[in-house]
């Protein structure tokens, strides 16, 4: 089982790729969302954003969220195609 928090010290590396992916996916997201974050910052964290979607899908987390930004949604739906 994949855990995005942990109180298990033991297991504290068990699932850090996919909480890793969400907290980069989120971060590059609300950056790339921000009207005030420069081009070329942008081009640099679309790839970084479309690099976590393998694992966000594995998780099943857009099949529990949706994307309300209209275009990171076309974005999204754009990759799944290209896959």
């Amino acid at each position: 089982m994949i855990r995005l928090v942990t109180t298990d010290l033991s297991e504290a590396t068990e699932g850090r790729e996919a909480g890793d992916a969400l907290v980069t996916f989120v971060a590059c997201a609300h950056a790339m969302l921000d009207p005030g974050t420069p081009e070329d910052r942008l081009r640099r964290l679309e790839p970084r954003l479309l690099a976590q979607l393998p694992t966000l899908r594995a998780l099943g987390v857009f099949e529990l969220f949706d994307i309300k930004d209209p275009a990171l949604a076309a974005m999204l739906a754009d990759e799944n195609l290209n896959m």
